[in-house]
């Protein structure tokens, strides 16, 4: 996984089997590799840089993810069946039927030496869904004792079933992007525990207009990418004088009541299960229980940073399997599908 806050690639080792129960999973192992610079820089410039640029960097970066992924089942001594593999998303844009995540698969599986499984959004984007979320089907089997998921990533999102046992899923407000990029005015990689946040003050005319948002009255199905943020976050974070702890509180506050917003469809008392690098963020998470009358519940640091890659693992298995890892309901596409390229590869 790699994610849009660009914190590095999420690698997991994971244990799927289905029982009479439904499925169980275990996540083996972790662990997050940090970009070099030169690679960070050169994802954040893809998105403006020219063709051949973007066809290289596609292929470069499946090599990189090939070697990440064969350095690392290599120190575990592990020997997976596949690999699944998210790649980067560069654009996403769903309104005009198409959507792009880089990473080669064929690069990947020559430097691993195994099957591989990517491109998961494609499928649904050509049956004229959104193309996301497609976590939402790992949440409904794999973690069906919570009434709603939530992750705090890049973006928020969130799933749960309606009271017909429909999946529903969407993205709330950008998060983790919007809150490093602050952050980072201030020389930090990201807000240490929400600490910066809580010793500001919240701008409340900032406040009501990033709440006014017209995404935000849209019905499901709905996805969100960079240009949202780029184009009603930053202008109005930009044009309220403050200092940055003050618009990172501001900020956070907004993410609380939207998050607190989405789950207003079923009655108080609920079991939410929170995960995403925001989970980490101390005063974020206390400001959306402040909002939220349900429970919020964070599970072990594990489940915490791997979810999405435990995932992303778990729709390579249903693709391998030939069965549905993309849900309608949630998309809005024509119909339930299974998504996904599959490269082989096998070392010498």
């Amino acid at each position: 996984m790699s994610g849009s806050s660009l914190d590095g690639v999420d690698l997991a080792c994971c244990r799927l089997e289905r029982k009479n129960t439904g499925w169980h999973f275990e996540i083996l192992t972790g662990e997050t590799v940090d970009y070099p610079s030169t690679w960070r820089k050169r994802l954040e410039q893809l998105p403006g840089s020219d063709a051949f640029a973007f066809a290289q960097t596609h292929v470069d970066y499946g090599h990189l993810l090939g070697q990440m992924a064969f350095d690392f089942i290599h120190r575990l001594q592990v020997k997976p069946d596949f690999i699944s593999s998210h790649g980067h998303t560069v654009f996403h844009r769903p309104d005009l039927g198409f959507t792009s995540q880089i990473g080669d698969g064929a690069a990947i599986a020559a430097e691993a030496g195994l099957p591989v499984i990517c491109d998961f959004r494609s499928m649904d984007i050509a049956l004229a869904g959104q193309g996301a979320p497609l976590v939402p089907i790992g949440d409904k089997l794999l973690f069906s004792d919570f009434d709603f998921c939530l992750n705090l990533g890049g973006f928020a999102n969130i799933s749960y079933d309606d009271t017909h046992g429909k999946r529903i899923a969407f993205d709330i407000c950008p998060a983790n992007t919007v809150l490093n990029r602050l952050a980072q005015k201030m020389g930090y990689s990201y807000d240490p525990d929400g600490r910066l946040a809580k010793e500001g003050t919240i701008i409340e005319p900032l406040l009501d207009e990033l709440n006014c948002l017209p995404y935000y009255n849209q019905p499901p199905p709905k996805s969100l990418w960079k240009d949202f943020t780029s184009k009603n976050i930053e202008p109005l974070l930009d044009r309220y004088p403050g200092s940055i702890p003050d618009l990172l509180r501001t900020y956070v506050e907004h993410i609380a009541i939207r998050v607190a917003a989405s789950m207003h469809v079923k009655p108080a008392g609920k079991k939410s299960l929170v995960t995403g690098g925001g989970a980490h963020h101390i005063f974020l998470i206390e400001r959306i229980k402040a909002h939220t009358s349900h429970s919020i519940m964070l599970p072990d640091r594990l489940i915490i940073d791997f979810k999405e890659a435990l995932i992303f693992a778990f729709l390579g298995l249903l693709r391998m399997l030939g069965e549905n890892n993309c849900l309608a309901s949630v998309t809005g596409a024509s119909r339930d599908s299974s998504g996904g390229a599959i490269y082989t590869g096998m070392r010498q």
